[in-house]
C-alpha cells in the first residue's frame, strides 16, 4: 500500500460518523470511506453523485428506438409477408419484442458503463486498504496532501475517535 495516504479505522458507527463530520468541518473530504453497510451520512457527506440512472435512460431510449425501426424495416422492407390479409406493418406484433430486448439493451450496457467507470475488469488486483475494512471494521482513507496544514488536527480527530494507521 500507498504511505500517501491515512487511514482512520473505527470499530461503530457512530465514531465514524462523528469523526467524518468533524473532518469535512476542516475543509477535508475523505477519498473514501468503507463500511460494512450503507451509512447514509456518509453517502451524503462524501457528495459523489451517479449520473448511471441518466445514462440508463438513454441506453433504454436509443435501443428502444433502434430495435422498432429493426424490425419494422425488417417486416415492411427487408421481408414483407402477405399472409391472412394481415398488414405488412403490424406494429403491435413488434411490443414484447422490444420491451425484452430494450431490458435486455440496457442491463449490459449499464453494467460496461458501470465497470469502466469503477476500472473493474478481468485481472485486476484490488488496492487493500485495510484487511478487515468491510468486514467488521469502517475504514476512512485521507490523502495526506490534501490534509496540508491540518494534519495534526486531523490525526487528533482520528485518534479521538478510533485508530490511525
Amino acid at each position: 500500500m500507498s504511505k500517501d495516504y491515512i487511514l482512520g479505522v473505527f470499530k461503530d458507527e457512530e465514531s465514524l460518523v462523528a469523526a467524518f463530520e468533524k473532518v469535512k468541518e476542516k475543509g477535508i473530504i475523505p477519498l473514501e470511506v468503507y463500511t460494512p453497510y450503507p451509512v447514509h451520512e456518509i453517502l451524503h457527506g462524501m457528495g459523489n453523485k451517479t449520473r448511471i440512472t441518466t445514462a440508463a435512460f438513454f441506453y433504454g431510449l436509443f435501443a428502444a428506438m433502434g430495435i422498432l425501426a429493426f424490425l419494422t424495416w425488417a417486416a415492411t422492407l427487408s421481408w414483407p409477408m402477405n399472409y391472412g390479409g394481415k398488414p405488412v406493418n403490424s406494429f403491435p406484433s413488434f411490443i414484447v419484442v422490444t420491451i425484452v430486448a430494450t431490458i435486455l439493451s440496457i442491463t449490459i450496457l449499464t453494467l460496461f458503463t458501470f465497470s469502466i467507470r469503477a476500472k473493474i475488469f478481468p485481472g485486476k488486483v484490488p488496492e487493500i486498504f485495510h484487511e478487515r475494512a468491510t468486514d467488521d471494521r469502517f475504514v476512512m482513507v485521507i490523502d495526506k496532501k490534501s490534509m496540508g496544514e491540518n494534519s495534526a488536527v486531523i490525526n487528533s480527530i482520528i485518534s479521538e475517535y478510533g485508530e490511525i494507521e
